[in-house]
C-alpha cells in the first residue's frame, strides 16, 4: 500500500505539471517596447545605487534605443555619480498589460554584466508579496549561475523531487521567513548568466504559469535543442514538446491561485542594493560596491540589455 501511495503521489505531481498549447497574445520587438511598456522612475525598492530615468530622458541620453528588431536598455557609462545623486542612471520598464495563465518568451542577445550590477527579468503582482513574484533571469556581480525564484506571502513552499534540471536553492517561498530570499532554483546548464551568457550570444528564457505549476526554461542561443516555436515567434506554442524545465514550482504545498495574481513583466538593471551589496565581495569585485558604481563609469560599458523580443502567449 505504501509503494502504491508513493507512485500515485509522483504520478499526480507529474500530471499536474503537463504543459499545453497557447496562442499569441502580445509580441514586443524593437519600438513595440515603447508602446507596450512604461519606464518607471520611483526610488529602487531594493535600495540600489540607481537613478531610474523616464522614457524621454532615456531616449535623449541613449540609455534606451529602439530599432526595427532591437531594443536596448543600458546604464550610463560616461559620468561619475555625485554624492547627492540617487545613483547611476539606468532603466526599468514594466509592461502595461497584466497576465495570469500565460507563457512569456524572452529572446535576449545580451544581458548586463559587471561588478555592482543586479539585472533582472521578472514578473510581479500589484500587492507584493501577496500577489507573488516570479524571477526568471536574475543575479548579481556576474556570479553564475542564474537563479529562478518565487517570492510569496505566508504558507507557500516547494516539495523535493521535482522534475527539473536545476538544483533547489530553498524550498520556503515566504519572504518574511527567508529574508526575501524566496524559493529559488539554480540552473545547472552552462552559459545561463552574465559573461558566459553573453559570450554564447545570449539565449531564450521562458516562463510558463498556470494554476497548477510555474516553469522556467532556458536554452542557449545555439543549443540545437531550442524548440522551433521558441526560436521563431509564431501564432502558437506547444509547451508539451519542450522537455524538462530548468525550474519547476508546483501547487503541492502552495496554492498558486491564492499566492499569484495578475502580473506585469518587468525588466530592469539596478546596482548594489540589498543583494548586490551583500554578494559584492563574492564576485571578486574591487573596493566597495558604492564607490565602484559612483566612480568608474567605464566599468559599465557592458551593462546593457539587448532584447530581440518578448512574446506572450495565453
Amino acid at each position: 500500500m505504501r509503494s502504491t501511495a508513493v507512485l500515485f503521489a509522483v504520478s499526480a505531481l507529474v500530471s499536474s505539471a503537463l504543459g499545453a498549447t497557447y496562442n499569441i497574445k502580445d509580441s514586443f520587438v524593437g519600438e513595440d517596447f515603447l508602446c507596450g511598456f512604461s519606464h518607471q522612475t520611483f526610488d529602487d525598492p531594493t535600495h540600489g545605487r540607481v537613478d531610474y530615468v523616464d522614457e524621454k530622458t532615456a531616449l535623449a541620453q541613449n540609455l534606451t534605443f529602439a530599432s526595427d528588431d532591437t531594443f536596448i536598455m543600458r546604464a550610463d557609462s560616461f559620468n561619475k555619480v555625485g554624492a547627492g545623486e540617487r545613483g547611476r542612471k539606468s532603466v526599468r520598464i514594466q509592461s502595461n498589460e497584466k497576465y495570469s495563465t500565460h507563457v512569456t518568451i524572452f529572446d535576449i542577445r545580451h544581458m548586463p554584466q559587471g561588478c555592482g550590477t543586479w539585472p533582472a527579468a521578472w514578473e510581479v503582482g500589484d500587492n507584493w508579496p501577496n500577489q507573488g513574484e516570479v524571477d526568471i533571469l536574475e543575479g548579481t556581480n556576474d556570479i553564475e549561475p542564474n537563479r529562478a525564484t518565487l517570492h510569496t506571502g505566508a504558507n507557500c513552499a516547494q516539495p523535493g523531487g521535482r522534475a527539473m534540471t536545476g538544483k533547489s536553492a530553498g524550498k520556503n517561498c515566504d519572504v518574511a521567513q527567508t529574508g526575501n530570499s524566496g524559493c529559488g532554483v539554480s540552473a545547472t546548464t552552462p552559459n545561463s548568466y552574465g559573461k558566459s551568457f553573453n559570450s554564447a550570444g545570449g539565449g531564450y528564457y521562458v516562463m510558463e504559469r498556470t494554476d497548477k505549476f510555474i516553469k522556467v526554461f532556458y536554452w542557449a542561443r545555439n543549443d540545437p535543442a531550442v524548440p522551433a516555436d521558441v526560436k521563431t515567434a509564431g501564432d502558437s506554442i506547444n509547451t508539451d514538446a519542450w522537455g524538462t524545465p530548468t525550474a519547476l514550482f508546483v501547487n503541492d504545498k502552495c496554492d498558486l491561485n491564492a499566492h499569484f495574481g495578475p502580473h506585469n513583466i518587468v525588466i530592469n538593471l539596478t546596482f548594489c542594493g540589498d543583494w548586490a551589496d551583500a554578494s559584492y565581495a563574492s564576485g571578486g569585485c574591487p573596493g566597495s560596491c558604492k564607490d565602484h558604481v559612483d566612480n568608474n563609469p567605464e566599468a559599465f560599458a557592458d551593462a546593457y540589455w539587448d532584447l530581440a523580443g518578448v512574446h506572450v502567449y495565453e
